[in-house]
């Protein structure tokens, strides 16, 4: 059994996406960022970070005593190496996987936090700020565009890559951009947003935080 700490972030989406796709139980318990739930004396126990997801995992394989994983591209890899799902085991297709999930954690998913924070959270709008980020965020998504013009997911069969970049993109239209601009962007996002298991995590995400 899994014990996900989660709220309805980007980041939160991608563990239940990886868990619902894996068809792995786990039962979720709700961190309210916005009441500051991430600052909890037990919750830190889990993460000293104070950041959602984390994981406890009451069953590793190495049948030692539960283990704790947080940072979401920490979980996903986790998660994959436990049931030897989307990410090849060795070899080129493994390397692939982990080089697009490295790049939506140290990029995809900062820059595109940045743009939301100031063009939506920030008290005061700076439009420095906001057009830096609005350009930074097009030029992650033609990145995309350009690796997806010839595969039909970002590492070539769907992976955990996919669903680490695919809950930052759900959010184009408050970063300012037209996935129309981007034609192999938005034909891959469609093809993920169809799946049963990504609508299964958008509806349990929405049960919990309506």
């Amino acid at each position: 059994m899994i014990d996900l700490y989660y709220w309805t972030t980007p980041n939160g989406h991608k563990i239940t996406i990886f868990l619902e796709e894996a068809d792995l139980p786990y039962t979720i318990h709700p961190i309210n960022i916005g009441k500051g739930d991430q600052f909890d004396p037990e919750f830190l126990k889990i993460l000293p970070n104070n950041r959602i997801p984390a994981i406890v995992d009451a069953d590793p394989e190495t049948g030692d005593s539960p283990i704790s994983v947080f940072e979401s591209g920490a979980i996903l890899q986790y998660l994959a190496e436990k049931t030897g799902k989307f990410m090849p085991a060795e070899g080129p297709g493994r390397v692939e996987v982990l080089q697009w999930l490295n790049w939506q954690m140290g990029g995809l998913g900062p820059m595109l936090g940045q743009n939301h924070h100031f063009a939506i959270y920030a008290p005061e709008k700076i439009p420095y700020a906001i057009e830096r980020y609005v350009k930074e965020t097009a030029r992650l998504y033609g990145v995309l565009n350009q690796r997806l013009r010839d595969r039909e997911f970002v590492a070539g069969d769907y992976s955990i890559a996919d669903m680490a970049c695919y809950p930052w993109i759900t959010g184009y239209e408050r970063q300012g951009q037209d996935l129309g601009d981007f034609p192999h962007l938005k034909r891959w996002f469609e093809t993920i947003q169809a799946r049963p298991a990504v609508q299964a995590a958008y509806k349990i995400a929405e049960a919990i935080n309506s």
